[in-house]
């Protein structure tokens, strides 16, 4: 006998935040589903972000300190560890990848709260958007992915459109309107994916990194490395995520 009850979803919405839902004509996301074997594969930068791209960079999820964020670089000052463009968050501090089951973990009066694991975090992603919107011409018309697997919401009944590992709801917007979604909802995640429609550039995260990948010219790259708000390195299409 199954005891287990089946767990409530709320129905699809048409807006998601102020990002509409797209429930016909995925045909902006198809440059996404097109990608030729073993370019763009899953687990790699290209494949969380997109192929295609002169240059990638890697933006990590600050860890924190009593809601404060807090540097990697930081973190590994602290464990005698250091950061590079691929080092993982548990070669940061010394433990095992399986870190989360840790009965415990931080380092008092350094950080107290692993990294943000999903969809790019909302501070980041705030500082994100004005930069990002330097570097399209069309930043009032962007398209969003959004997994259809996170638990909330029911779209079992909207197209979707997949990228490797993932089956994603297409969303539209404008670049501005990317954080809405938490604005109206602090428990909502952000789209994992982001594209301008002059596809300048493309953003992807993942429910299990605690990274953002983002591939785009090289002038874009420079500027994300230069932003004191965020923590970035240079990474290759071809790079393991993590």
């Amino acid at each position: 006998m199954n005891d287990h009850r089946p767990v409530h979803r709320d129905s699809a919405p048409e807006w998601y935040g102020r990002l509409r839902v797209r429930t016909t004509d995925l045909s902006p996301a198809h440059w996404l589903t097109e990608r030729r074997p073993g370019y763009g594969d899953f687990g790699t930068v290209a494949g969380v972000a997109a192929p295609g791209f002169t240059a990638y960079a890697r933006i990590l999820h600050p860890a924190s300190l009593d809601e404060r964020p807090v540097r990697w670089s930081t973190v590994a000052a602290a464990h005698g560890t250091r950061v590079t463009p691929g080092t993982r968050w548990h070669e940061v501090i010394g433990m095992d990848l399986d870190y989360h089951n840790a009965s415990v973990y931080g380092l008092p009066g350094v950080w107290d709260e692993h990294p943000w694991e999903g969809p790019t975090p909302p501070a980041v992603a705030e500082a994100l958007v004005p930069l990002l919107a330097r570097h399209t011409r069309t930043p009032e018309r962007c398209w969003f992915g959004l997994w259809h697997g996170y638990g909330r919401w029911d779209f079992d009944g909207v197209p979707v459109f997949e990228t490797p590992g993932r089956d994603e709801v297409l969303l539209a917007g404008t670049l501005a309107d990317a954080v809405s979604p938490v604005r109206w909802d602090e428990f909502a995640e952000l789209p994992d994916l982001w594209w301008p429609e002059d596809r300048a550039w493309c953003l992807g995260g993942d429910v299990d990194l605690v990274s953002t990948y983002i591939g785009g010219s090289p002038a874009l790259i420079a500027d994300l490395l230069a932003a004191p708000d965020l923590e970035v390195h240079p990474v290759a299409p071809g790079d393991p995520v993590g």
